[in-house]
């Protein structure tokens, strides 16, 4: 029985540590994700990139936040599920922009 209850504790955990994070989150606490993998969605508001390299802010209800990509990137209006490690303190092309998720996968729902 108590291995029952370890597993469930267990299986619990891994299912909680899969849903999204809400922007907001990430945002008002980044040391709590930096270098940490989160996976948030939302809509593309902005996206600029050149041979699969580049970068696009996501926004869902809560906030928005940059996303660098080697992987190719979103149009600016579609919906997608970004997972990826937070950095604090990030800079693109020697700008400072703050608090980036360095993408690691993305899809467009």
């Amino acid at each position: 029985m108590k291995h029952k209850t370890l597993l469930l504790a267990g299986a619990a955990l891994i299912l909680t540590s899969c849903g999204s994070v809400k922007i907001a989150r990430i945002n008002a606490d980044p040391s709590r994700y930096q270098n940490r993998s989160v996976r948030v969605s939302g809509t593309v508001t902005t996206s600029a990139g050149i041979l699969r390299t580049g970068g696009y802010q996501i926004q869902d209800d809560t906030g928005k936040i940059f996303v660098v990509s080697r992987s190719g990137v979103p149009s600016s209006g579609a919906r997608v599920d970004v997972t990826g490690r937070v950095i604090a303190g990030a800079e693109v092309l020697g700008q400072p922009v703050g608090i980036v998720i360095r993408e690691e996968r993305h899809k467009v729902k």
